[in-house]
C-alpha cells in the first residue's frame, strides 16, 4: 500500500447551499453583472465555478451560506434576463469538504486520492473547486461525516476544523 500523502488538514463547512445560474451566453459582461448583484445583496461566495458547456453557454455554480439563500435567489432572478440566463436553481443543506495544506503544487496526486476516497463510500460531489493550496467539494450534508471519515482514512492529516453557519 502507498504511503498516505501528508496534508495540512481537512475542513468541513456546514450550513451551505449551492446556487446555479445556467445557460448564460458566453460573453464578457455576465460575471460582473452576476457577482455585482450578489455583492450588492451582501451574499458572500465561498466558492465559484464557471464553465462553458458544449452549446457554448456559461454555467455558474456558487456555494454560499444557507442563510444568504433567499437574498442570492432574489439577486439572481433580478439579473437573469439582463444576462440572458435560462435557469436559476439551488440545492440547500449542503456542506463543503476541503483538503488543504502547503505545497499542493508538488503533490499532484491529492485530487485523485480525495475523489477516489469519496467514491469508495458512495459520495458524488455536487461541485468541485481548487486553489493552489486546497481542493474543495460540495456534498449533501447527510453524507458529510462519511466524507470526512473517508478523507481521514486516505490522507495523513493532523487537523480537523469544523465551521458551522450561524443558526446551526
Amino acid at each position: 500500500m502507498d504511503k498516505k500523502i501528508k496534508v495540512g488538514g481537512i475542513m468541513q463547512s456546514d450550513g451551505r447551499a449551492i446556487v446555479k445560474l445556467l445557460s448564460v451566453p458566453d460573453r464578457p459582461d455576465p460575471p460582473g453583472v452576476i457577482l455585482g448583484a450578489l455583492g450588492a445583496k451582501n451574499v458572500n461566495i465561498e466558492f465559484l465555478v464557471e464553465s462553458t458547456d458544449l452549446d457554448g453557454q456559461a454555467n455558474f455554480t456558487f456555494c454560499i451560506d444557507e442563510g444568504d439563500l433567499e437574498r442570492a435567489l432574489t439577486a439572481l432572478e433580478t439579473v437573469k434576463s439582463e444576462v440572458d440566463a435560462k435557469v436559476v436553481t439551488y440545492i440547500p443543506n449542503v456542506s463543503v469538504v476541503s483538503v488543504f495544506g502547503p505545497h499542493f503544487r508538488e503533490k499532484p496526486r491529492i485530487s485523485g486520492v480525495m475523489f477516489s476516497a469519496l467514491a469508495r463510500v458512495g459520495i458524488n460531489p455536487l461541485a468541485i473547486s481548487t486553489s493552489i493550496s486546497s481542493v474543495s467539494c460540495v456534498v449533501e450534508s447527510n453524507s458529510v461525516d462519511a466524507a470526512i471519515d473517508a478523507l481521514y482514512n486516505a490522507f495523513d492529516a493532523p487537523h480537523r476544523v469544523r465551521q458551522r453557519a450561524k443558526g446551526y
